[in-house]
Parts: structure tokens; sequence; C-alpha cells
């Protein structure tokens, strides 16, 4: 047997990691400034974090959602305080995708509506309705097709508007920062009119933070700079530092019944270990400030780089457009200068790494920065 063959893939392998850095098969060390799509929060292997899980592998592994386990309740008590939630639900679940799948379909459970505005150039994950709000038709086959969802055009207030006088909507389904799509900011006042809208027509608020969520903008949410609570977060990437762990946030007016939702791997013992060495970490470390406080900081510096276009983000989720003249930059970081970068196209590099990026390690990434922008010449760490 043979993997299936659906990655375009580097032609390296990564066999261990420490803090910022991963090392190849060859011991080459590399400056990671992506996370593996975002999801490193807290730095490659945190001594905490492995800890945690050893300490619960010892104990328990898995048993399934049809006991009680303390260890959940510990977990949605401490994301309620970490992330300025206390008064909201949790559900467990593996991925992005399923806590969108799952937002999606509590959405409707509530309303008893259909209709689900989504964004151009969003991406909400690869199961069946996460990926019809997905504008990607690439991906979508054809039984995700589906008449129930429109999309819209991102921050157009007049168009959202609109779709609710047309439709009745289930609802709203939003990055705050759009990650795949290119590191596209949503407007403060975009944010309210969803809230106001989905107010006036009992739709449901739906706040994709899978991406741009768990500290990464600077606050717990990238929604929040908005000053509007939504219905329903999402979250998965960074809660996990690694570990397959995800969860939907919901409101307290929006109430389960038994059957609703359901997993057999969402919260087992080991991914809540996992997640709650994560939000100790944040809270105990500063992550959120110190997101502020690099991200500006490498903002800043790169956009005195004249060969970037229209650097952009909050915190430690930046992009930056290539003028055709450094279409190659990605590649010429990573094989030449050993600094992993991440892609949104057309032409847009993405930085996602740890929340605990230090300013040495920021320093030496703008240095590499100038060496791939100005030299062909290979510098190796």
């Amino acid at each position: 047997m043979k993997l299936f063959d659906v990655y375009p893939l580097q032609p390296l392998a990564i066999v261990r990691g420490q803090g910022a850095y991963v090392w190849d098969a060859q011991d080459r060390r590399y400056l990671d400034m992506y996370g593996g799509h975002a999801v490193i929060s807290i730095g490659h292997s945190h001594p905490h974090w492995v800890a945690r899980i050893e300490d619960q592998l010892k104990k328990l592994a898995f048993y399934s959602n049809s006991v009680h386990m303390p260890i959940q309740e510990q977990l949605a008590e401490k994301l309620g305080l970490v992330s300025g939630k206390p008064d909201y639900q949790l559900f467990l679940c593996n991925s992005g995708a399923e806590a969108n799948e799952n937002a999606l379909k509590l959405a409707s459970f509530h309303t008893g509506k259909k209709t689900i505005l989504a964004m151009r150039n969003g991406f909400h994950g690869r199961t069946s309705l996460a990926v019809a709000a997905t504008d990607n038709p690439s991906i979508v086959a054809p039984v995700n097709q589906t008449e129930n969802v429109v999309f819209l055009p991102f921050n157009d207030e007049q168009a959202l508007e609109t779709a609710f006088s047309q439709h009745e909507v289930a609802a709203v389904i939003i990055e705050g920062i759009q990650g795949v799509g290119g590191i596209r900011e949503a407007s403060v006042s975009f944010l309210q009119k969803i809230r106001a809208l989905c107010d006036a027509n009992n739709a449901v608020y739906i706040a994709d933070s899978v991406q741009c969520g768990y500290g990464r903008s600077g606050q717990f949410f990238a929604h929040d700079y908005a000053g509007v609570q939504a219905d329903i977060y999402t979250t998965a990437k960074g809660m996990g530092n690694g570990f397959p762990v995800a969860g939907v946030v919901i409101a307290p007016h929006l109430k389960p019944k038994y059957g609703m939702l359901g997993t057999t791997f969402g919260g087992n013992p080991l991914a809540c270990a996992a997640a709650l060495a994560v939000l100790e970490v944040i809270e105990q470390e500063g992550l959120m400030e110190n997101a502020r406080i690099q991200g500006a900081y490498l903002m800043d510096a790169l956009r005195g780089l004249p060969a970037l276009e229209n650097v952009r983000g909050r915190g430690l989720m930046i992009g930056f457009d290539l003028p055709e003249a450094q279409a190659d930059l990605r590649k010429k970081l990573l094989m030449e200068q050993g600094v992993f970068t991440g892609e949104a196209k057309p032409r847009v590099v993405r930085l996602l790494p740890s929340l605990a990026l230090t300013r040495v390690e920021a320093d030496l990434f703008l240095e590499k920065m100038h060496a791939a922008l100005l030299t062909d010449v290979p510098i190796l760490h």
C-alpha cells in the first residue's frame, strides 16, 4: 500500500522540533514561521505540554463520551476563563472542519432554517457542509453541492443586508481574519452589522476562529476586536499545539438535547490534557500579549522592505503580497535560508509562527528575509 497522493510535498522530512525550530533528517535546522498551518501555538514540544500528555497517558488514554469525564469539565472551565467566555458551553471534537460542521448543524437546529451566508475567499473545512460553505469549487464534490449556501463579498455590508432581505437565514459564518483567503481582516463595522442582522432575523452568528483564534491575533478570538459576541465560536488548530482537538464554543441561549451532536474521539483524555496545557502556557507565559508585541514589530519591519507589498494582519497572523519578481521567495526562504512560511494564492505569503516567538527569533527571520530578497547566496544554519 502507498499513500494517497493528494499533497504537493516539499523535498524534505521533518523529524523533530523544539520551540520555534524544526530539524530535518539530515539534522538541518529550520526556523518555523508557519507552525504547520497555525497549529503550533506554544512552540514545538513545549515541556509543560509534553509532561501533561505523558502524565495523562499513564492514567487513561481513551474512553467514550458515555461516561463522566472530569478533565473535559476542567478544560471547559479553563477555556471559558482564558477566552473571556465563562458563560458559554463547549462541545469537543477533533478538527476545524468538524467544529464548523457541528456549528452549522446546531444553527439550523436552533433556527429551523436552512440558508447559510458565507464569504467569498472563505475557508471552513473539507467535510460535507463545511466544504459547501468554502469558496473553492475545486474541492467541492458534486455530493457536497447545495443551494443552502449563499456567498457574499467579504466586508460588503450592503450585500449582507440584501441577502437577509432575500433569504430565511439560519446562520452567517465568517473568519475574523481569512487565512487561506490571504490574511484578510473582517472590518469592525461588518462584524457589528452581522450581529445586528442576526439579532433582528433570528439567525446565528458563527465566528470561525479555527486559524485566527486561540490568541493568535493578540486577543483570544480575532472577532473580539469588533466588541460584539458571536453565538458560536469554532476553534481547532492552536488548541492542542499539534494534538488533534477542536471545540464548538456555544452561547448559553442555544440549548442542547441528547443526540443533537456526537463524536467518538472528541474530548478524549489525551486531547483534553494537551488543550489544558496550551491554555496554561498561554496564560502563564503571557502569549497573547507576546503575539501583539512581536506581531507589531514584524509588521513594522516588513513594511520597510520595498520588495514586499501590502503587509497586513494582527498579532502573529501576518500576510504580504509578492510582486512577480519575487514569486519564488518562499522557495528561497525554505531551501536557501532554512525558514518555513505559508502560502495563500495568488502570491501571498502567510506567517503563522508560535505565539511564543521571541524578539531574537523575529530578528533572525528578518535577517533571512533580507538575505533571500537581496542575494542568491545560501545562508545555512
